[in-house]
């Protein structure tokens, strides 16, 4: 048995100097807070976030979203129209792609003083020390100021909205530290590090009401409101922007400072505690700070202890270490940032790309990695997504002239497709629900499964069969064009049959005709016919490709996502030839431009590597040096947009993979992993892969 807390232990976050672009966080999944060193938000403008935190500028003059038109495209059945970016309405378009966009609800942060009365910088801190302990998702962060301690520890309620803080320090009783809350208007940036527009007060409105020890704040942007509970223990004084002392404390965030507010204690404690809630709507409760440490602690030891687990300490291969740090680390950040009601933005709850809007084709790489690690509590939470988006991806598919549900790409919980060619044209997502749904079923074979399933599943499969076409001279389905395919380097407009692409339908609506078997009805005739007759996977020179006629692949189009191998690995092998992707394979590990991809595409190179017998190259994916590959002190990854959980989640995805093995791996232990002593992996509560 895994002695689990000694696992998580050893991979605990210590830092001793400033980071101004890698936060660290504490967080239920659907809510997170970054800190600097001092545990709070003071010298960097960290973010908080949220799954339900939103808002929309107002519309352009005169026009409603509705009066969206798009372009119309032909299609092999016909012209079609998509969601792109219309020439004739450029505002409306560009509005569309931008709102509703995820916001920052606040900044909380350290008001410093030093003996002078000058604000206190960051150079001013002496002796740092900060300790993230991964157990109990507690913020230890410890320095001096003018030679006076400061202790501030941090954490996140996992029930709650809400992050509480403990400060001890000699400054308080003297004066010289305050905690400051400020609020920021939307800021409109479509990749933004630090969120949020504090020079614009008069965009917004903030209203505070106090009693006792607690104070209220309601927060209004345009049409977005959204709640700020403060609560504090023993002697303190709260004031909000009218009582500010101009000059001597520079707001946090900016030089507006009309909705700032500021806590500082009064008496002779050198000890304030406190709790700050956020939520939709007004609460008529906020925990205190000693039950939200309380529950962080128990919410923590709870996950580390249930689901999976690998230990790979007993190796010999010196990157052991490595690969276990980023396993843990991906594992906590996974939980504080990506486990809430909605898919995760690809920044988690981080920062902000893309508006903040996740990416459906990206769910798959975010999420996948709960089912294998038996985090199914946790995985149900944003599956309901398929439900919430199912009668407007019904709409879509009827108004595209298909049958069933057709997904959408980057979007919100409205289900909107934020208007863009790649957005409109992209497909691999589609299959995701189907995928999703088997590994559902894998772990639980029951009626239940079936039911909540059922329709999401022929649905796809139902646009899966109708959004490929016949074409009378060759006498088969083919797929596009138009099609954006994985990589997205090809033209739309004359990419035909996408490797990648073949095989995901193929494995949809074999996987489908299953269920259709499991309830007791008849193979479904439509599906079968396109299943039997899709075009084959492309192949020239013996090895397959990334689309049907492509040119000089291996020369120009060798970079980007190698989906070309995703066929046999991620996914199980539909239509594939053995021979021919094991020669694929050898071409892609040496003549692919890996500074060239994205951060999921290396645990999709392990995977394909491992499913043809290959462990010491599916090893060496996972720890390749590629700058596009690598893990933080914190655990935070690159590979696109920084930082870019994909990595995170397809590493997890990939090792449970590897170690649990999968659907027709040999009976060998940990089968994705050499099998010799340099790699020893114990293992428990994991899942194979399909």
């Amino acid at each position: 048995m895994i002695d689990r807390h000694a696992l998580v232990a050893r991979h605990r976050v210590v830092r001793d100097a400033l980071n101004p672009h890698s936060p660290l966080q504490v967080g239920n999944g659907g809510f997170a807070f970054g800190v600097d060193v001092t545990g709070l938000q003071t010298f960097v403008p960290f973010n908080t976030m949220s799954d339900w935190g939103w808002h929309s500028f107002p519309l352009p003059s005169g026009q409603h979203a509705s009066d969206f038109r798009g372009e119309v495209w032909d299609t092999p059945g016909g012209p079609v129209g998509f969601p792109i970016p219309n020439p004739d309405q450029p505002e409306l378009s560009s509005w569309l792609y931008a709102n509703p966009a995820r916001i920052n609800l606040g900044r909380i942060g350290l008001e410093l003083t030093l003996p002078d009365g000058r604000a206190a910088v960051a150079d001013d801190l002496k002796n740092i020390r900060q300790e993230l302990d991964l157990w109990t998702g507690i913020i230890d962060s410890r320095f001096e100021l003018a030679s006076e301690p400061v202790h501030v520890r941090t954490c996140c309620h996992p029930d709650h909205d809400a992050m509480a803080v403990e400060i001890d320090s000699p400054l308080i009783a003297a004066g010289q530290l305050a905690i400051v809350v400020d609020l920021p208007y939307a800021d409109g940036q479509e990749f933004a590090e630090y969120v949020g527009d504090y020079g614009r007060p008069d965009a917004h409105v903030s209203t505070v009401t106090t009693y006792g020890q607690h104070a209220g704040i309601t927060h209004r942007m345009d049409s977005t409101e959204y709640h700020v509970d403060i609560a504090w223990e023993g002697h303190g004084v709260f004031a909000g922007p009218d009582s500010a002392v101009p000059g001597n404390h520079p707001p946090i965030g900016a030089a507006a400072d009309r909705h700032r507010y500021r806590l500082a204690a009064q008496g002779p404690s050198d000890q304030v505690s406190f709790v700050c809630a956020f939520a939709q709507a007004p609460s008529d409760s906020v925990p205190t700070p000693g039950a939200t440490f309380a529950a962080s602690i128990r919410g923590w030891r709870q996950y580390w202890l249930s689901g999976g687990a690998i230990d790979l300490s007993e190796s010999t291969d010196p990157r052991w270490r490595e690969l276990e740090r980023r396993i843990i680390l991906s594992r906590y950040l996974m939980r504080a940032n990506e486990a809430g009601s909605l898919p995760p933005q690809e920044a988690g709850l981080v920062n902000n790309g893309w508006h903040g809007k996740f990416h459906m084709e990206m769910y798959w790489w975010h999420a996948a990695h709960w089912a294998l690690w038996n985090h199914w509590p946790i995985l149900d939470r944003s599956l309901s997504i398929y439900e919430r988006l199912h009668r407007s991806s019904r709409q879509r598919a009827k108004e595209q002239g298909f049958r069933g549900a057709r997904w959408p790409k980057c979007t919100t919980a409205g289900g909107l497709e934020s208007p863009h060619v790649i957005n409109a044209l992209l497909m691999w997502q589609q299959p995701h629900a189907i995928f999703l749904a088997e590994l559902d079923y894998q772990a639980h074979p029951d009626e239940g499964t079936l039911r909540k399933w059922r329709d999401i599943v022929f649905d796809t499969a139902d646009f899966l069969a109708s959004s490929a076409f016949w074409d009378e001279g060759t006498s088969r389905y083919v797929l596009g064009p138009p099609v954006h395919l994985v990589s997205e380097n090809t033209d739309p407009g004359s990419t035909q049959n996408p490797t990648f692409e073949l095989a995901y339908w193929r494995f949809g609506l074999r996987v489908a005709q299953q269920w259709r078997e499991r309830l007791g009805l008849h193979p479904d005739p439509d599906w079968q016919q396109v299943h039997d007759k899709l075009a084959p996977l492309p192949v020239q020179d013996e090895a397959y490709v990334l689309h049907e006629g492509v040119e000089n692949m291996w020369t120009q189009k060798n970079y980007e996502h190698p989906a070309l191998i995703g066929p046999f690995g991620w996914l199980p092998g539909d239509g594939v030839d053995v021979p021919t992707m094991a020669r694929t394979a050898d071409r892609v590990f040496t003549g692919w431009q890996f500074d060239r991809i994205w951060g999921w595409d290396f645990p999709m190179l392990a995977m394909c590597a491992a499913r043809l017998g290959r462990p010491d190259d599916a090893v060496d994916f996972l720890l390749r040096p590629a700058d596009r590959f690598q893990f933080d002190d914190a655990g935070l990854a690159t590979g696109g947009p920084f930082p870019y959980f994909p990595s995170n989640g397809g590493l997890l995805y990939a090792v449970a993979f590897m170690a649990a093995g999968w659907d027709g791996a040999t009976d060998r232990h940990a089968p994705g992993f050499p099998a010799d002593q340099r790699w020893v992996v114990r293992f428990e509560g994991l899942s194979p892969a399909l």
